[in-house]
């Protein structure tokens, strides 16, 4: 199988903490417009080296955790392998796969990539310094980078990633014996879900968002 063929609709119809484990490694693509000068639009690529699963109802760290109650919880009651982007801080967008089925709110949020194509556009987007080389982690260690890297925005809400712009495909998958994983970064205000170990890692990736886990 290509390294680019998209992952099938089935794929995120599955509880949350799996789709997360099996999306390491997997690839984040992302056609630009078309410019005048090309023809065609430029493509991005990340492979994913960080993730974490949210399960929906229960789960206090979830946008979904008291259920479709709200207009932004209802986004991620959808079909598995919609995006749900939302902003954080009014400022940051955050990038994620919604998994399961649409009556359980589960998603995985896309933490960290590491740049396959087009990292010197991805610096630009970043609005980083074009005369230093940029340390691991820089363009896309971390969701609000992740998605500034790729020009993603609130508008790709909404959108399957199986076909499009914006696309998750097969990448390069990550055996078990180089996943680790702990709990969630940001969310002690959820009690005892802030304890679960939802976050799915490359072991030792320097591409990690921070605090490294393993």
């Amino acid at each position: 199988m290509s390294p680019f063929e998209p992952l099938p609709p089935a794929f995120y119809r599955r509880p949350s903490a799996e789709v997360a484990r099996d999306l390491l490694g997997r690839y984040v693509v992302r056609r630009l417009p078309a410019t005048a000068d090309s023809g065609e639009g430029e493509r991005l690529v990340l492979r994913l080296v960080e993730v974490e699963a949210y399960q929906g109802e229960g789960d206090r760290a979830s946008h979904a955790w008291a259920g479709p109650v709200t207009p932004r919880s209802r986004r991620l009651f959808r079909q598995g392998g919609h995006a749900y982007v939302y902003l954080i801080y009014g400022m940051h967008h955050c990038l994620n796969a919604v998994a399961g089925s649409d009556e359980d709110g589960h998603a995985v949020l896309l933490r960290a990539g590491e740049p396959v194509e087009g990292a010197e556009r991805m610096r630009a987007l970043r609005g980083l310094d074009a005369g230093r080389e940029p340390r691991p982690g820089d363009l896309a260690g971390g969701p609000g980078k992740l998605c500034r890297a790729l020009g993603v925005d609130g508008s790709f809400d909404g959108a399957p990633l199986w076909e499009g712009d914006l696309l998750l495909t097969a990448g390069e998958p990550v055996p078990d014996e180089e996943v680790v994983r702990g709990p969630r970064i940001g969310v002690a205000y959820a009690g005892e879900a802030a304890r679960w170990p939802l976050r799915f890692a490359v072991a030792g990736h320097p591409h990690m968002s921070r605090p490294r886990l393993g």
